[in-house]
């Protein structure tokens, strides 16, 4: 892939943005990244139950948050 866009160096943005899309967005909801399963699971032991869709409400926005911090900062650094 990276001979079309001028090689290796040119398509670090991209690998930027994937990884930190793929890591950030599975945040937004509690099947989106294992690690929020499981501390689903140990509150759910521990008496303290929340549904997805509470979960989906106060972490979308954090997502978003996290996620518009990226955009900026890889717009800053390599355009």
């Amino acid at each position: 892939m990276a001979p079309p866009f001028g090689g290796p160096e040119h398509i670090t943005p991209l690998r930027w943005c994937l990884s930190l899309g793929a890591c950030l967005g599975g945040n937004g909801t509690l099947i989106g990244a294992s690690a929020n399963l499981t501390v689903a699971g140990i509150a759910e032991r521990n008496g303290v139950p929340f549904r997805f869709l509470t979960y989906t409400l106060y972490a979308a926005p954090m997502m978003i948050v996290s996620v518009a911090i990226c955009h900026v900062y890889v717009w800053w650094r390599y355009f």
